[in-house]
């Protein structure tokens, strides 16, 4: 931007020069009066003079060529920066570090009803949190592009374990009811759940939890929000240079 700049500049400098001498030659030109000697030493001024105005008229033609080839470079390299920040946006989507939304499910879980067999104390599904990651699994084979379980991004070090009173998700306690979001194709992932003998049927039917399925047309999944430090994971190009 700045190059461009600066030849415009001199090309509006040139300009001016140009039509200045246009105008001394013109005014040369058109008052003559005098004598057969003047009118020579005015010929080799005129001459002189569209001589400097060529020259000009050339170095006015090479910085226009020269200010076409750095906007060409500047839009290549636009465009390159372009490709490159959409590139990085794409694998921050894919990493979980942006916020997202589109269509896709929502499963709610929740404890069975509070009877007999079963106490208001008693967490049928923080004890078997392990159908939570059968679940996460399930959604993943069928093609989700982004999950949530009660609004903790999941990503590839996320952790889900019972600790105490709570199921801890990122480090995070949650408890039920487990609300899972799911962005992907809504019809194939409420299909893939749905399969007879399948995840959600194994929830209800053994252990009587209470499971419901919505497809959505917008649904928000928010971002991983812990910073992840590589200690020993190292990229091939760092181990090369050592």
């Amino acid at each position: 931007m700045k190059g461009q700049l600066a030849v415009g500049i001199v090309c509006l400098i040139l300009g001016l020069v140009l039509s200045i001498q246009f105008k001394n030659v013109q005014g040369s030109d058109l008052d003559w009066g005098g004598s057969t000697q003047q009118f020579q030493q005015i010929s080799r001024d005129l001459k002189k003079e569209k001589e400097d105005k060529q020259q000009l008229l050339g170095q006015v033609d090479l910085l226009q060529r020269r200010m076409k080839e750095i906007e060409d470079k500047e839009s290549q390299e636009d465009g390159q920066l372009k490709n490159l920040s959409a590139e990085l946006e794409k694998y921050k989507m894919i990493s979980g570090v942006r916020a997202v939304k589109g269509k896709g499910v929502v499963v709610v879980v929740d404890d069975p009803p509070i009877g007999p067999d079963h106490p208001s104390d008693l967490s049928v599904i923080m004890i078997n949190y392990d159908l939570l990651l059968s679940l996460m699994n399930k959604l993943n084979d069928a093609g989700a592009e982004a999950i949530s379980i009660n609004d903790q991004r999941i990503v590839s070090n996320t952790e889900i374990h019972l600790a105490g009173n709570n199921v801890n998700i990122n480090s995070v306690p949650t408890s039920p009811p487990f609300i899972i979001k799911a962005i992907g194709n809504p019809d194939t992932l409420e299909a893939a759940l749905n399969i007879r003998f399948g995840i959600i049927w194994q929830m209800k039917d053994t252990y009587n939890l209470q499971v419901s399925i919505k497809k959505g047309e917008e649904v928000m999944i928010p971002r991983y929000d812990k910073i992840t430090k590589f200690i020993y994971a190292k990229t091939l190009e760092d181990l090369n240079q050592q």
